[in-house]
């Protein structure tokens, strides 16, 4: 039998859109609650709105956004109750993530969390709340990527862009954030080179959920739009502010 030859093949131009649009999402580009109209993000990004479409049904699918029959498609929003949700998922899938990749990799994740600290303390040195999320994103994807469990991942990728957008939106807007967060993170790696599995789990906990209780103050004070209680995204509505083109 001959060897099937490894052929790599190109991006679809839809995937290209969908991962702009997404990361757009995740680092505040776009606003939570936005209203994006396919016709302009196609001028915007030199495309046709047929993968603008494909990419705006592919993010819906990733909670990322919400198309509303007859009103429009618009960036997600949460309630409060949605985030602790989203919370609660996400520390429970973090704390086993962890404690197997403390089992199977430590000094491989260790070096990632180093790095990803690293980077976040420059971002910090260059008021880069962006560069800052996107470290505090490969933070806690290290104990996913150490883990050696394929199914954890993937669940854990399913709300992994929600949960960047509002640690994006949220950065910006609590009092004693990011410092109480790059706090924690210092902590965790004291506790993982001791190998403290069961103290890394208390701090990792915490430190998510706070997540719910800053969203809440973010809401209240007006600073971050509240999602509708029927998760239709309309009464959110921002106006959409110009984006540079993304060559295909």
């Amino acid at each position: 039998m001959i060897r099937k030859i490894a052929i790599e093949r190109p991006r679809s131009l839809s995937g290209v859109v969908t991962e702009r649009l997404r990361d757009a999402i995740m680092t505040g580009e776009l606003a939570l609650g936005e209203a994006l109209s396919e016709d302009t993000l196609a001028t915007e990004l030199g495309v046709s709105r047929t993968p603008i479409r494909e990419a705006l049904s592919t993010l819906q699918y990733q909670g990322l956004v919400t198309i509303v029959p007859q009103t429009g498609t618009f960036v997600f929003t949460a309630t409060a109750t949605d985030v602790g949700e989203l919370c609660e998922f996400r520390a429970t899938l973090e704390v086993k993530a962890a404690r197997l990749a403390m089992a199977r990799h430590q000094e491989a994740a260790l070096a990632s969390l180093n790095a990803a600290v690293a980077e976040m303390a420059q971002a910090q040195k260059k008021k880069d709340s962006r560069a800052y999320a996107r470290a505090d994103t490969q933070f806690h994807a290290a104990f996913l990527d150490h883990c050696d469990n394929p199914y954890l991942k993937s669940a854990y990728l399913l709300a992994s862009g929600r949960v960047s957008a509002l640690r994006t939106h949220l950065a910006g807007h609590v009092e004693g954030e990011p410092q109480r967060s790059f706090d924690d993170h210092h902590e965790i790696i004291a506790l993982w080179k001791k190998g403290d599995i069961d103290r890394i789990e208390s701090v990792l906990v915490q430190h998510i959920m706070r997540t719910q209780a800053n969203y809440l103050r973010a809401v209240e004070s007006g600073q971050i739009p509240a999602g509708a209680p029927d998760g239709s995204g309309a009464p959110a509505l921002r106006k959409r502010r110009p984006r540079q083109a993304t060559p295909a």
